[in-house]
């Protein structure tokens, strides 16, 4: 009779377990398993211009569209943009923590500031950079770096502004990150003749070294993804020099091109897969999770 009973105990755990896992399961159902089972289904099959019929292309279909030169061009854009924006923006965002994370009286100002962005949409910072950057009456209207009208400095203009725009978030994140380690550390460390060099990169780092990694795949997912500052700032110019592969797909897709957009989204979902993944192993390796 125990036996029977801590069964159907644990029956009718399981089976709440998965009431309550229903909700969500639903909306991963309605939200992610179908829109990427259209977009298989869009990807396999080629639609006629002015007519409802189709014509299965198969992966082949999809390998043609992959080894074209418009996705290669998209692909090497998207992975500069991104050696553009993550190293910098976590190097900005451990500097900036580094240098808050102090007792000094008000620090909190300066907290304040550094986190600004985090308030600001992607379309108000892209406006307040376009500002910033105007060769009539920008601030900064002489920095050729910057200039958003040469192929060769429109796609580290627009990086820049999206390191600006990410700042925000990546500051917090680290900060918290760094309050988090325990005084006791840095007590020992101090006494152990640590300077302040030094600690920072024997204790400090390896101790946040979980917070790094998982801004390293937050960053890189984001660069992945870069649309709206790219839109906003230089509509994919001059001359498709900041055509990342988001936006060829946004273009393909408003072209009514939907085999060829889908396949560059699977493509760049199988990107972003395989850097994800490929970040957790090559990385976890000198992550520290515990003291």
């Amino acid at each position: 009779m125990a036996v029977v009973a801590a069964r159907s105990r644990k029956a009718k755990e399981a089976l709440m377990a998965y009431a309550m896992l229903a909700p969500l399961l639903a909306v991963f159902a309605v939200f992610a398993y179908y829109p990427f089972y259209r977009l298989f289904q869009f990807a396999l099959f080629q639609k006629f211009s002015n007519s409802d019929e189709e014509r299965f292309v198969g992966f082949q279909g999809i390998w043609d569209n992959l080894s074209s030169d418009e996705f290669t061009s998209g692909l090497w854009t998207t992975l500069k943009f991104m050696l553009y924006t993550v190293p910098a923006g976590l190097v900005l965002g451990v500097l900036l923590a580094t240098a808050a994370h102090r007792r000094l009286k008000g620090i909190k100002i300066f907290q304040t500031i550094f986190s600004s962005t985090i308030a600001s949409s992607v379309a108000v910072s892209s406006v307040v950079f376009l500002t910033l950057i105007n060769r009539q009456s920008g601030f900064f209207q002489n920095v050729e770096f910057l200039n958003l009208e040469r192929t060769g400095s429109a796609l580290r203009g627009v990086a820049l502004s999206s390191v600006w725009q990410n700042i925000g978030l990546t500051f917090i994140i680290v900060l918290a990150g760094m309050q988090a380690i325990p005084e006791e550390i840095n007590e020992a460390a101090t006494l152990d003749g640590y300077g302040p060099i030094r600690r920072f990169f024997r204790v400090t780092v390896p101790m946040i070294s979980p917070t790094l990694l998982f801004l390293a795949v937050v960053l890189v997912v984001q660069a992945l993804q870069a649309y709206a500052q790219i839109e906003l700032l230089t509509l994919g110019g001059p001359q498709g020099s900041t055509e990342t592969l988001l936006y060829k797909i946004t273009e393909l897709q408003s072209r009514t091109d939907l085999q060829t957009g889908a396949s560059f989204a699977l493509g760049l979902f199988v990107l972003t897969l395989l850097i994800s993944v490929g970040q957790f192993v090559m990385l976890n390796r000198r992550v520290h999770y515990d003291n």
